[in-house]
This record gives structure tokens, C-alpha cells and sequence, in this order.
């Protein structure tokens, strides 16, 4: 079960040495993916099938999803379920539209020269869902949804299927609603490899969005040379930091929701006193009994911890150091705590935003660094999606004005040909 650290009298230090031996760092399986990435791309379509074979137990005849399955899975949804992927799919929309800035204003950086930024979609992107321990509808529109809102010209996606030969009909449907128009029955780290690549079905991709297993994300990490990705991504993980304002049953909850996402998740609760530790610790023992995924929630406890800190700084140094992929703060304040700190992939502030509502559909993504990488990567936005170019206009005035400074600085790197197409034009 969780393991209660006092850092009042071990330390912060020591505390983040046992909670980060814990967290999870995923075996290694570079030379299994090395082999998959090789094969795909010398033999395409029929690595992909035999994979099929192999790892889904499916002889598929075709990779891609025809239109007669989209429209059989989405005939599959009750009317409520529909409505939850359109009213999740709205928000997202909303709070992503917002973040875009096509044009920035210019800036006159002298009298005469104008520089802005413009935003440029990525043309080809390629979409990763996972399969296997669940469906992730959600993850369809976290992805898919940001995509179409930034311009993508071509939006592929895969997905893993059963030994039946049919995906997920939640995924399907999801992607239906997002505009996606071609699916492939493909997962693992060959669907990365199929994307990165370009098979006689899978087309070539610029960049990849998308979480998945150690496999999937050893494919997209060891691929990096030749096709962007969004991000590392890992086990899920949450850090809870409260106070004695908030309720032990909520937080225990809380704790719970993302470590049934696999053995390998964690869970962290930070708090200041060791009444409410053992009290969430009991709550959260209590309530697992009675969860569908007890088996793996189990595991995952035995990674998990709740800390128990002297004050808000030493809750924030945790944290930083820590670099939760969720960061929950319920106390009397939320704001002073989440003030002093910066390394967290999506905060949630109050008794009220539970993490899993970020999950589907406060409209925030749910795709987030986790692993530490929260200390340098963004959350996924609807920027990951494009590019920034910059453009600059120069008018004759602001020629004059710029024209000396580089020559000279030409003539210092010994570029003349730099300094010539200067002075060619005085």
C-alpha cells in the first residue's frame, strides 16, 4: 500500500530520493523496437501484417478502416454517449481556438523594418491511439480536434484492433466527429514506424501526437531523427497537495483515478499534517476494494506515497523536483501554493477540479510530459500542431538604417559575399 514519508524529520531530499526510485522507468526494449522500425521500413504493408498476426492474433486483409465500419460503430453509441463525445469535443474546441494567434502584430525594430511571426499548420500529421487495457475516445479528441482547428491539410490515424479485426467504436466514432478520414488497424511501435516511414497503405507523416506503452514511446523516441514527435510521454502520474479544508474522501478518490491506468502509474499526496495522511490513506484502501480495476490499482499503490511537509515552501520544492503530469492543489488557497511553483503538466485548482474533468471536458488537453519532463515540455496545444515562420519587411528607409551594421558584421565573419548584396544596393 501507499508508504507515508515524514519530511519533517527525513527531509525533502530523502523523500523525492524514495518517491523517484519508485517512479516508473520502463525496461528496455530498444533492440525489439530497432527490429520493427527496420522491417517496416524495408517491407511495409506486409511487416504490418504479419505484426498483425503476431502481436493482435488478426489476419487483417486490408489495414485501413473502411467507411461502412466508422459508420457501424457510430450506429453502435447510445444517443447519451454521442452527446458526451460532442459536448467533450466543444470545449475542447473553444478553449483551443483561443490559444491560436495566426499573426502576431509586427515590431519596428528600427524606423523602416518590420518583423512578425505568422502561424503555418504542419501539412501531414499522424495520430497514435491506444488500445489494449481501455479505449480512449478521449484521447481521439484531444488530439484529432486541436488538429482540425490548426489546418492540418491531411490527418491520419492508428489504432490497434481485436482479434476480430475491428477498432475500438468509441475511437472510431470519436475520430468520425473530428473530421479524420483515414484509419489504419495498426498499433505499437510498427504504427509509429508505419507513420514515420510511409507504407504501400500507411501514408508518411511530418510529425506524430499520441501516447502509448514502452514500446510506442521507444519507437517515437529512437524515430526522432527522422520525424518529429509531440513529447516523451509514460506512466500516468498525479501529485495532490492539500490541506485540512479538504475532504479525505475526494482526495483519496483523486488519488485512485489515475493509478488504474496501469501497475506502472503513481500517485503522490502532499500534505502537512499526520492526521489527514492517515486518514486519505485509509479512505483510499476503502475505496479501491470496490473499483473495477482493483488488481492494477493495487500494483500501482505500492509505487505511490503520501508526504507529509512542514510548510507551503517545502510542498513547493516537492513539487517542482517532482514535475507532476497533473498537480491537484486543494487548500485554503490554492493560488499561494501554485504561485511558487513551475514544473507541472496541468494544474487543477479546489475541491472541485478533480483531474479526471480535465481528462474529457474542461477543454485543457489531456496529452501531458510526465516522467519529469514537465521540467521542459509543454502540455499539448493546438501550436504543437504548426510552426511559427517569421517574416520581416524592409522598406528603403529602414535599409539605411540597418545597411552599415551588417557589412561591417559581414566583413568581421568574413562573408563577403554577405556584405556585397548590402552595398550592391546603396
Amino acid at each position: 500500500m501507499m508508504k507515508i514519508i515524514d519530511c519533517r524529520k527525513v527531509g525533502v531530499k530523502k523523500a523525492l530520493g524514495e518517491i523517484l526510485a519508485q517512479r516508473s522507468a520502463p525496461g528496455d526494449v530498444s533492440k525489439s523496437v530497432a527490429e520493427i522500425i527496420e522491417r517496416v521500413k524495408n517491407e511495409g504493408d506486409d511487416a504490418l501484417f504479419d505484426y498483425s498476426r503476431r502481436f493482435d492474433g488478426v489476419e487483417l486483409k486490408k489495414l485501413q478502416v473502411s467507411e461502412e465500419e466508422i459508420g457501424f460503430a457510430m450506429k453502435k453509441l447510445l444517443p447519451k454517449e454521442l452527446n458526451a463525445l460532442k459536448f467533450a469535443l466543444k470545449s475542447i474546441e473553444k478553449f483551443h481556438k483561443k490559444c491560436l494567434v495566426r499573426e502576431q502584430f509586427p515590431t519596428e525594430t528600427v524606423p523602416g523594418v518590420k518583423v512578425w511571426r505568422e502561424f503555418r499548420p504542419i501539412q501531414k500529421v499522424g495520430l497514435y491511439v491506444p488500445g489494449g487495457l481501455a479505449a480512449y475516445p478521449s484521447t481521439v479528441l484531444m488530439l484529432a480536434g486541436p488538429a482540425r482547428i490548426a489546418g492540418c491539410n491531411e490527418i491520419i490515424m492508428c489504432t490497434p484492433c481485436n482479434k476480430d479485426g475491428e477498432c475500438n467504436p468509441y475511437a472510431l466514432a470519436a475520430a468520425k466527429l473530428c473530421g479524420v478520414e483515414k484509419i489504419f488497424k495498426v498499433g505499437g511501435a510498427q504504427a509509429i514506424a508505419a507513420m514515420a516511414f510511409g507504407t504501400e497503405s500507411v501514408p508518411k507523416v511530418y510529425k506524430i501526437f499520441g501516447p502509448g506503452n514502452q514500446y510506442v514511446s521507444t519507437a517515437k523516441t529512437m524515430l526522432q531523427s527522422q520525424i518529429a514527435i509531440d513529447m516523451p510521454a509514460g506512466p500516468s502520474e498525479i501529485l495532490i497537495a492539500a490541506d485540512e479544508t479538504a475532504n479525505p474522501d475526494w482526495i483519496a478518490a483523486d488519488a485512485l483515478s489515475q493509478l488504474e491506468h496501469g501497475a506502472d502509474s503513481q500517485s503522490i499526496f502532499v500534505t502537512f499534517s499526520r492526521e489527514m495522511a492517515e486518514k486519505v490513506l485509509k479512505k483510499a484502501l476503502e475505496q479501491a476494494e470496490n473499483l473495477s480495476r482493483k488488481n492494477l490499482i493495487e500494483k500501482s499503490l505500492i509505487k505511490s506515497f503520501i508526504v507529509i511537509v512542514k510548510t507551503i515552501d517545502d510542498a513547493a520544492k516537492l513539487i517542482d523536483e517532482y514535475a507532476p503530469e497533473h498537480l491537484e492543489i486543494v487548500t485554503k488557497n490554492p493560488k499561494d501554493l501554485l504561485s511558487k511553483v513551475g514544473n507541472f503538466g496541468s494544474a487543477f485548482l479546489g475541491s472541485y477540479s478533480c483531474e479526471p474533468l480535465g481528462d474529457y471536458a474542461t477543454g485543457s488537453n489531456h496529452t501531458l510530459p510526465t516522467n519529469g519532463f514537465a521540467k521542459m515540455f509543454s502540455p499539448l496545444s493546438i501550436e504543437s500542431f504548426g510552426k511559427m515562420v517569421q517574416i520581416q519587411s524592409v522598406s528603403k528607409k529602414g535599409f539605411y538604417f540597418l545597411a552599415e551594421s551588417v557589412e561591417t558584421l559581414a566583413q568581421m565573419e568574413g562573408l563577403s559575399a554577405h556584405k556585397n548584396s548590402v552595398t550592391i544596393r546603396k
